[in-house]
């Protein structure tokens, strides 16, 4: 079998003799699924890789099975007296990682980063074979054991060999940099902070540090030289304060740098990038930074796309969040799970919200069980909260701990698990709010520090009116707890009807866009302004790849599973949130074949010029009947009708057609 060889660690001598040094692994790959029994039936690939990329192009099945990645990596001999890491940033779901044929560790969760050291297994001078064997498969001590979303199954984010000394700042702390800035005290004038260094050696007690802190602007503000002892358990924390500080805010996000050095000629260095603020929220005035209040108007991501399912690239996040910030969004919700790095290193820079979720959740099927009374279990959740946290720790823009997602409380006892989880957080991290998605009634909803209801009035059940009755009940019965709320259907840009709304217990198949238009059009109506909610979060963004539903994919995003087509309600909450962009948007366009003569044409505008409606160049009177959404008189049409809309510079239009004309002329 061919073996190949890292190109670039051939330069390994060109090094510095005392460095940390980083390699990517993610090329001269060999994958093989298990059921192979050979690496002689094995693809050359590179990564980030699933293996269900042919299930999303309707080429095969979903598969949810074992398989191997192989690959050889050279270390040169001049590395003798280096230690070696292996760094997994997203591995879907079961890990277990072989070099040389010893087992270096196995990890379960599919969404964190882990790191394995593998200085005991190489050897020097040679190639070495690494072997990961990858299981996506449902396990009952894995969370979760309830979801809608696929477990496409791969190495599907990057993967690293690290190299540094015998003492070095910690790589195996929970698959993190090893510094974490916490926050003690932020006033106008000051911020008192300390840098907790996990540091590990292999021959020494104690250390010497440097660290340096520099502003948005480069500069240093803060330097000191200091000796550490080293114990495996406990970080060394180095205690600094920044005077007259700049903060981190949604309309300025900035973003500070610390350096930390280990040994008089610094023999390992790590910086990480952090930002200082503070986070409020009460029931009376919601979500304030830095004493300012935020609005939030949020969107919750899923974790694939079509083609390419999970193993996302930077530039798919690029494209995602241009869509996000063009819509106006100030927050994002990272379901189910964190996503890589790279997002919220973006959502730092740019002064986006984030809220990232612990896998604890439960999907709408009743076969499905969420939650297993046993210690695997409970450990397993525990361990992905912890890596969650520690891992995205110094992210500014993580406002809010994810606890659990529309779980309920049958069976044993969910409770107790739920307050550990949220004990557990607040242990690791006590700057930042927990927070819960919920469609239950219960004590479970008084347990994290925020609380987002999730509500289907109009759509299963009840009218859209209905919310509003909800709302007085709410402001009446708990108007104690930190309220938010999220909402979202589906709708399919395929599917078109002259239907006003969903019938009750209609096919599940037929999910036509116009019911997914009126759900959002109510609730943005009934909801705009009402400053009861510290947020509100739209159920999705995206459309997302889901075996468990009837095509393969969930149609509540805003936009399609491939990014091209923006649905309806994407132009209505970009008129109602995007500021610095006027919209002018014809809804229904995609039915532009209709039956009844009689038509009403409805339109979102956030233009600050009057509108003015033509159909075939003559004038309809047109009112806003809600925040944004227009509607006109209604308009006697045969045959082809054109429709315009301006409002100063901006135009849309729309043809539409008499299904009895179009009958006519066939």
């Amino acid at each position: 079998m061919k073996r190949y060889i890292i190109a670039v660690l051939l330069l390994v001598a060109c090094v510095a003799a005392h460095a940390r040094a980083t390699y990517s692994l993610n090329d001269n790959w060999q994958f093989f699924f298990k059921l192979e029994a050979s690496s002689d039936y094995a693809r050359h690939i590179s990564l980030p890789h699933t293996w269900n990329l042919d299930a999303l192009a309707g080429r095969g099945t979903y598969l949810q099975t074992t398989a191997n990645y192989l690959r050889d990596i050279y270390v040169p001999a001049e590395w003798s007296g280096k230690r070696l890491f292996l760094k997994f940033y997203g591995v879907q779901s079961i890990a277990d990682v072989f070099v040389n044929g010893h087992h270096a560790g196995e990890h379960r969760g599919g969404w964190t980063a882990f790191t394995f050291e593998i200085t005991k297994f190489v050897q020097y001078g040679a190639n070495n074979s690494v072997l990961v064997t990858v299981n996506n498969s449902y396990q009952n001590d894995i969370l979760p054991t309830s979801s809608e979303i696929n477990f496409y199954g791969g190495i599907y984010r990057d993967v690293e060999l690290i190299v540094t000394e015998q003492t070095t700042v910690s790589p195996l702390y929970y698959g993190s940099d090893g510094v974490l800035i916490h926050q003690n005290n932020i006033t106008d004038g000051l911020v008192e902070a300390t840098a907790s260094v996990w540091v590990t050696s292999t021959v020494d007690k104690a250390c010497d540090l440097a660290i340096t802190v520099r502003s948005p602007q480069g500069d240093a503000v803060h330097t000191r030289y200091l000796k550490g002892r080293i114990e495996p358990d406990r970080p060394i924390d180095i205690p600094f304060t920044i005077e007259e500080p700049l903060l981190w805010s949604c309309d300025e996000p900035n973003l500070y740098t610390v350096t930390i050095g280990i040994g008089p000629k610094q023999e390992d260095e790590v910086t990480v990038v952090t930002g200082f603020r503070k986070i409020e929220v009460t029931p009376e005035e919601g979500l304030k930074i830095n004493g300012e209040k935020i609005p939030v108007h949020g969107v919750t991501l899923y974790h694939d796309r079509a083609a390419i399912g999970n193993a996302l690239r930077t530039r798919h996040y690029d494209e995602d969040l241009e869509q996000i910030r063009d819509i106006g969004a100030n927050a994002i919700r990272s379901a189910t799970a964190p996503h890589a790095q790279y997002l919220y290193d973006c959502c730092d820079q740019n002064g986006m919200l984030v809220w990232i979720d612990t896998p604890f959740t439960r999907a709408p099927f009743l076969s499905d069980v969420f939650y297993y009374a046993t210690d695997k279990f409970k450990n397993n959740g525990l361990q992905q909260l912890r890596e969650v946290v520690v891992q995205n720790y110094n992210h500014p823009s993580v406002v809010m701990w994810g606890i659990y997602s529309l779980i309920w409380m049958r069976g044993d006892n969910v409770l107790d698990y739920v307050r550990r989880l949220n004990s557990a957080a607040k242990v690791l991290d006590a700057t930042r709010p927990t927070v819960a998605c919920s469609n239950q009634d219960g004590e479970i909803n008084f347990v994290p520090d925020l609380i987002v209801w999730q509500q289907n009035l109009g759509w299963e059940h009840g009218t859209i009116e209905d919310l509003n009755i909800w709302r007085e009940k709410l402001r009446k019965d708990w108007s104690n707890l930190r309220s938010a709320i999220a909402y979202g259907e589906s709708g399919s840009i395929d599917q078109q009807t002259d239907e006003m709304m969903k019938p009750a217990n209609m096919d599940p198949r037929w999910q036509p866009e116009r019911w997914l238009t009126e759900f959002h059009e109510g609730y943005a109506r009934n909801l705009t302004g009402d400053a009861h909610f510290w947020g509100v979060w739209i159920n999705n963004m995206f459309e997302f790849g889901s075996v468990r539903h009837t095509d393969g994919v969930s149609r509540t995003g805003l936009v399609t599973f491939d990014r091209k087509d923006q649905k309806d309600p994407y132009y209505l909450y970009r008129a109602l949130w995007n500021k610095q962009s006027p919209t002018l948007h014809i809804s229904e366009k995609r039915r532009n074949i209709r039956q009844d003569s009689i038509q009403q044409v409805k339109f979102y505008s956030s233009a600050p010029e009057a509108p003015v409606l033509t159909v075939n160049k003559d004038t309809v009177r047109v009112r806003e009947y809600a925040p944004c959404q227009f509607i006109s008189d209604s308009v006697v049409m045969t045959g082809r009708s054109n429709v315009v809309v301006t409002a100063g510079e901006l135009r849309d239009s729309e043809t539409i057609i008499i299904g009895n004309a179009l009958k006519q002329r066939q």
